[in-house]
């Protein structure tokens, strides 16, 4: 009895050890696969690598009539198959002071800043530091709210207010400090304190707003005992070889340093300085270039930031489709037609920045307009759509009139 008692336990032991052994090989592999190598640095540059005298005469022409005929101001590029077909600075970076914008200049991504919170959530998911179907409580317990879960403010789904709106009103009416940052820390702790009506329940129907992903930044930031820079930098940004690209937040620099002023109602005259609602990061506040975003399409499409199903996962629609066609993933917008192809895209929009950031993962194409004077100019994409017989994303191109820019945007 005591024999097999003995040769129980000690295969037990074995198997234990094995397990771990293996899970901790896993790991490894998996970090090991994060590390940049001499070959990744030159296979991006050659990917980067654009002669304007080859660049594409269509897509200039479209450009330039974007910019003459629309108004459109900022960077732009189209790439295909791992090469560039045409890029393109298109006016001022800062009108004030006539500085013009170069192909490498860095703007605010605006909610294009939720494809990498996504894909930050769904790496820790991936080391097993949080579920899908965690509760937010588990994180933040003083949280007013019940039944919201990681999966849910990854599709919109929380049901919970727009934090900008609410917090800007309490600064205003209580004459606090515009001019200083807040934290999402400090952000979560005035929902805790002031339980604001939520706009709906939980799981109810999507609804897109800046909370979501805020408190998404807030749960990084709780579960890696890092600031959202750090981690972003540590695990995205740098694998991805991302040189242009960081978090910038009121809350770490008085002024944010980088060149490109957003101008609001399709005015020059309307320069936007920061305030303290550019202090919350992970609905926005990232930083980056269109050659950035290149290489952040080719190490998801590479597994380099996500494994295959993870991405699969953040590719499906979780809610129900507007007008058939256009639908939000985990943090991904995307076009999800019959016998068309997949694509997913991201909009952004904040403080004079407007942009569209779109990946064709049928044909291999990323789209890419980053604009710092908001108007309507990138309502007018719908013929590049065609030249490359994508679907047009654009809400009210198969059905209805569709949705107002800022509706149901960013």
């Amino acid at each position: 009895m005591n024999f097999r008692y003995i040769c129980s336990a000690l295969a037990l032991s074995v198997t234990l050890l094995t397990a771990c052994s293996s899970k901790k090989s896993e790991e490894k592999k998996a970090a090991e696969k994060k590390i940049r190598t001499k070959d990744d640095d030159k296979a991006d540059s050659l990917l980067l690598v654009y002669n304007p005298q080859k660049g594409d005469k269509w897509i200039a022409d479209f450009v330039d009539n974007l910019h003459r005929k629309f108004n459109f101001n900022g960077n732009m590029l189209v790439a295909k198959d791992g090469k560039i077909l045409y890029e393109k600075a298109v006016g001022w970076a800062d009108y004030l002071h006539r500085d013009s914008l170069t192909i490498n200049s860095e703007f605010e991504l605006a909610s294009i800043t939720k494809t990498f919170t996504g894909t930050a959530i769904m790496q820790l998911v991936e080391a097993g530091k949080l579920s899908l179907n965690d509760n937010v409580k588990k994180f933040y317990p003083n949280f007013p709210y019940e039944g919201i879960t990681v999966k849910l403010l990854l599709s919109h789904r929380s049901g919970m207010m727009n934090y900008v709106y609410f917090i800007d009103d309490i600064w205003r009416k209580e004459k606090r400090n515009m001019k200083k940052g807040v934290t999402n820390q400090e952000v979560m702790n005035v929902i805790a304190e002031r339980k604001p009506n939520p706009y709906t329940k939980p799981d109810n129907r999507f609804h897109y707003n800046n909370s979501n992903f805020m408190v998404l930044g807030a749960i990084i930031e709780k579960v890696t005992g890092q600031r959202y820079s750090q981690y972003m930098m540590e695990h995205v940004f740098k694998p991805a070889g991302l040189k242009h690209t960081h978090v910038y937040s009121t809350t770490e620099y008085e002024k944010i340093p980088v060149d490109v002023v957003g101008h609001d109602r399709n005015s020059f005259r309307y320069s936007v300085a920061q305030n303290f609602l550019d202090g919350p990061v992970g609905d926005k506040g990232i930083y980056s270039t269109v050659h950035d975003l290149v290489l952040f399409d080719k190490y998801l499409k590479n597994g380099r930031l996500l494994t295959k199903k993870s991405l699969d996962s953040a590719y499906v629609g979780r809610n129900k489709p507007i007008n058939g066609h256009f639908n939000y993933g985990y943090g991904w917008r995307m076009f999800d037609g019959e016998n068309m192809d997949k694509v997913v895209y991201h909009t952004g929009w904040w403080h004079g920045f407007r942009h569209i950031y779109v990946r064709d993962l049928n044909k291999n194409i990323v789209i890419i307009f980053l604009g710092n004077l908001t108007n309507g100019s990138l309502m007018h994409l719908d013929e590049l759509y065609k030249h490359f017989n994508m679907p047009i994303i654009r809400k009210g191109a198969y059905h209805g009139n569709g949705s107002l820019p800022g509706s149901d945007e960013d």
